[in-house]
């Protein structure tokens, strides 16, 4: 990997490193924004010669994306060699990049993606690895089958630039329908546990990783409009009953539709704030 071609073919190891798996058109919006998808398979098939990543295929499925990317042995040691990464990063297989988690990691990928458009629009600071998948926080200092965690689907760091820098980081909770809603309001529901969680000496546990806790970003996909829509209304009515939610103020909770932050960005006023839902908001209103 040499020259600036080389430099774009590490920081795709580093990403694919970062993000598990990634279709060639979001490859080329992370690393190749504004060139043709022709250009971005071009490069992913001189990196698959080269033996550091590898595709695999999902047939039958017309709206899915026809190949997904991901590291071999030899292209997580490149990406740890160039920098990009401070581990070896776990492996997948064919059949588990193929299988049913895909859709939930392209979705959390997709979500990223926007706000890599709306970083680079604005001037802001928000690189491909901004986002990290699957952060566990702890919720008691307990061992073994007594430890309790929740594991965000994802958390985001975003730097704003104006009259002066605004660090913005956000808990990202994917939702494919794929839950009832009675689970999807009861794992929203334990960002309070999260929050008003405490160690020995006192201090809340999310107070290591965070200068103050994130609010919640809930992304909704995986049905139509309409499905997600009432999905939506549905989980605000669950979680405005949900006492421990509403003695705790200090966690936010907003809602959108996945094809409104693809389309419109997180700027946009596309947000519904459980404690507010009458009015839309962009997130960091």
């Amino acid at each position: 990997m040499n020259g600036s071609g080389g430099f774009v073919e590490a920081e795709i190891l580093g990403s694919l490193a970062e993000h598990r798996v990634l279709s060639t058109p979001q490859v080329g919006a992370i690393h190749l924004a504004g060139r043709s998808l022709r250009s971005t398979q071009r490069v992913l098939a001189r990196m698959a010669a080269q033996g550091l990543v590898v595709y695999a295929s999902l047939p039958g499925i017309p709206e899915a994306p026809r190949r997904l990317w991901h590291l071999t042995e030899a292209g997580a040691v490149a990406a740890r060699d160039a920098g990009m990464i401070d581990r070896l990063p776990r492996l997948l297989s064919a059949e588990q990049v193929t299988g049913p988690l895909q859709a939930h990691t392209l979705a959390v990928n997709d979500a990223g993606i926007a706000f890599l458009a709306a970083a680079r629009e604005r001037g802001d600071e928000f690189t491909p690895t901004s986002w990290r998948h699957e952060v566990e926080h702890s919720l008691n200092a307990r061992r073994g089958r007594a430890r309790r965690s929740l594991i965000a689907d994802a958390v985001l760091t975003y730097v704003r630039f104006g009259d002066e820098v605004v660090v913005e980081q956000r808990f990202i909770e994917l939702d494919r329908a794929t839950l009832t809603i009675d689970r999807l309001t009861a794992q929203l529901g334990r960002y309070a546990d999260l929050y008003k969680a405490t160690g020995s000496d006192g201090e809340p546990f999310w107070s290591e990783l965070y200068p103050w806790f994130p609010p919640v970003l809930c992304v909704l996909a995986g049905a139509s409009r309409a499905a997600l829509e009432r999905r939506r209304e549905t989980a605000v009515a669950v979680l405005s009953r949900k006492q421990a939610l509403l003695r705790t103020a200090q966690v936010s909770i907003r809602f959108c539709l996945a094809e409104d932050l693809a389309e419109h960005g997180p700027f946009a006023p596309i947000f519904t704030d459980f404690r507010s839902p009458t009015e839309p908001v962009n997130w960091i209103q």
